[in-house]
């Protein structure tokens, strides 16, 4: 019987001293050579098969060319790739295309980002507002801290009385709202 407790009590220490792990230098040099894989944010992730979300529905549209680069250049990507809920309002190269010229060139510059994140802000809700639920006079607060002013006029929905909202788009984190119009946040006081 002590022959059989001495060999499992021998059989437990070799097994603990076999668990080990501590990496041998073999280990450590291979594991020390890996380079580390950075994700560049939430939109580094790639995902084929999810519904898609808001940035990856105005990259895939032609029509959002120009709303594309403006996100970019205000450093919003990532931000619009979260979780969310969002409700955007996408305006269209040819909304964008009414503003006066030299416009977009402009806010596009380095040194307008500030400018522009307002603007892009102002587009932005968090939270879901499905169209059908919007109601005439209906105040929504904007990101950017402003609000916006729904209204509904011959079956159609018009934002701030200058936009119109032309197509709906779920999205994976919120609903993107093709807009004809780019909304333009009131002065600063």
């Amino acid at each position: 019987m002590k022959k059989i407790i001495s060999l499992s009590a021998g059989i437990f220490s070799l097994l603990l001293v076999s668990c080990n792990n501590t990496p041998t230098a073999t280990e450590s040099a291979t594991t020390q050579q890996e380079p580390e894989q950075k994700t560049g944010g939430q939109s580094g992730v790639k995902d084929d098969v999810s519904q898609k979300n808001v940035v990856q529905i105005a990259i895939g549209s032609k029509d959002h060319t120009t709303l594309v680069a403006a996100v970019k250049a205000a450093d919003l990507v990532d931000v619009l790739s979260n979780t969310g809920p969002f409700t955007v309002f996408a305006p269209t190269n040819a909304a964008f295309d009414k503003l006066p010229a030299g416009t977009v060139d402009g806010l596009l510059k380095p040194e307008k980002k500030e400018a522009l994140t307002d603007i892009l802000q102002y587009h932005v809700s968090v939270g879901v507002f499905k169209e059908a639920a919007m109601t005439d006079g209906q105040v929504i607060g904007q990101v950017n801290g402003d609000n916006i002013t729904i209204t509904k006029k011959d079956g159609k929905t018009i934002v701030n009385g200058t936009a119109t909202v032309v197509a709906a788009i779920p999205a994976s984190n919120g609903i993107v709202y093709v807009v004809d119009g780019v909304l333009l946040p009131p002065a600063k006081k």
